[in-house]
């Protein structure tokens, strides 16, 4: 049974992908509605399987929150685990996980989004407890304490205590960026998330935890119309509230490199991370950047790989994408950066790295890659992206976003053809063009002996 299941489910999946190959593009059934008080719901049957995928992302990330409240964004995903009145904190997780279901929750940069899956007969239920920590929280002190301490003692253990800290995606940003909503430390200052109160809590889940900045996505053994109706009956009950204007994330345009050296107490060896600005995702521009990071760091066929470890060996690891790592590369709604991370070792200076990274990026400046180079990453690209929509809770995922950043759901199943038409002209044209030292801005992580302060900024050349 199980190899006949996977059986069908790969002829489908292959059927899909040579469809689209040829010039088809796939597009499961899928359809949307907005009701009453802004909450906007999208649906894609998938009958593979009587499960369903179910996401619902809230208009508010690293970059939309308020100045002096860093952090907020993740705090408040914590939060929402914490129970409601009529759901206290562990009803949640009982009632999903007792079903056979799974749940999680995340902050990016411009959405906080929660994902639930189990068998179909459980969708009534999660859809309820969904609507009821819509309605409220349990807003008391213990809490917000408990949640406050979950996060910092998280920032200890993903950052202050490991090697590299996650400069490459925490302190790159910072260093890259000039505005606050891009600039400031996302994953919070212990001074602003210990300053909180409930008051804070309150306001700010009022103000962004409302059904008009929400997108909720269900994908499975569904009917469009019940789900839809399903929808009313749990949510449209729910008044809408107003939200604050969304802030100005536009960056003014960097004239010249960006040069920073780091002391790290946990690092046996040194690390790189370069940034580099990327176009908005509107732009022309954005998919080629897409298939060129990828041609420059995805694995190790990648040329950064190819270049840096395998033939000069300067460099013992090789990775880094656009919108990377907290996130992919069509899914990001503000300024993002094309980062690499490169590992080096001792024996290798700072120099000869950067001479030998620059040297991939002239050569592919002026020659471009091979039309074999951009099918191949291109083709893999698109595999990966339909293998995640072959899944309903990343489908769902996916469309949610796509919602909540342009209003409609069209654009998912796009990116494959989109992906397809990039051309070698036009990555050689991307690099001369956006991967150039002024547009940059690096970090070098060097160990340092315990007793040792941080070096500092080199600042700006």
């Amino acid at each position: 049974m199980i190899h006949l299941l996977t059986h069908v489910l790969t002829s489908v999946f292959l059927f899909s992908f040579v469809a689209a190959a040829q010039g088809q593009e796939w597009k499961a059934p899928t359809a949307m509605k907005k009701l009453s008080n802004g909450l906007t719901v999208a649906v894609s049957e998938d009958h593979s399987a009587p499960t369903f995928g179910l996401c619902i992302s809230y208009g508010i990330g690293f970059r939309l929150e308020p100045q002096g409240r860093t952090g907020f964004a993740h705090l408040f995903e914590h939060m929402m685990f914490e129970g409601t009145p009529d759901a206290p904190k562990g009803v949640f997780d009982r009632v999903i996980e007792g079903g056979g279901g799974f749940n999680n929750g995340d902050t990016r940069y411009d959405f906080t989004e929660y994902i639930e899956s189990g068998p179909i007969s459980t969708l009534d239920p999660v859809l309820w407890l969904e609507a009821d920590r819509m309605k409220t929280l349990d807003f008391s002190v213990k809490n917000l304490d408990n949640q406050r301490s979950v996060v910092e003692e998280e920032v200890r253990v993903n950052v202050l205590n490991q090697p590299y800290g996650s400069f490459y995606w925490l302190d790159l940003p910072q260093k890259a960026f000039d505005t606050y909503p891009n600039a400031h430390n996302f994953y919070g200052d212990f001074k602003d998330l210990d300053a909180a109160n409930i008051e804070d809590v309150k306001k700010f889940y009022e103000q962004y935890y409302t059904p008009n900045n929400a997108v909720l996505a269900i994908v499975g053994d569904v009917k469009t119309a019940d789900v839809f109706d399903k929808a009313e009956k749990y949510f449209a009950g729910i008044p809408s509230r107003p939200t604050p204007p969304r802030p100005d994330v536009n960056e003014p345009l960097q004239k010249s490199e960006r040069r920073f050296t780091e002391s790290d107490k946990l690092a046996r060896i040194p690390a790189f991370a370069i940034g580099y600005h990327m176009p908005s995702r509107s732009s022309p521009d954005a998919i080629v950047g897409a298939v060129t990071a990828e041609l420059l760091h995805n694995g190790q066929a990648s040329l950064l790989y190819q270049a840096l470890v395998k033939e000069k060996q300067v460099a013992v690891s090789v990775d880094g994408g656009m919108n990377w790592p907290l996130g992919n590369p069509f899914e990001y709604n503000g300024p993002t950066l094309m980062t690499s991370f490169l590992v080096y070792p001792q024996n290798v200076t700072e120099d000869q790295l950067l001479a030998a990274y620059d040297g991939v990026m002239a050569e592919l400046a002026r020659k471009g890659p091979s039309r074999e180079q951009v099918e191949s990453i291109a083709a893999k690209m698109r595999s990966d992206w339909y293998s995640q929509l072959e899944i309903p809770i990343d489908r769902a995922s996916a469309l949610s976003h796509a919602v909540l950043f342009e209003g409609h759901f069209d654009s998912v199943y796009q990116i494959p053809d989109r992906v397809a038409k990039v051309t070698p002209e036009e990555v050689r044209s991307f690099v001369a063009k956006y991967l150039v030292p002024t547009n940059r801005t690096i970090i070098n992580r060097v160990p340092t002996p315990a007793d040792k302060t941080s070096s500092g900024a080199r600042g700006e050349k």
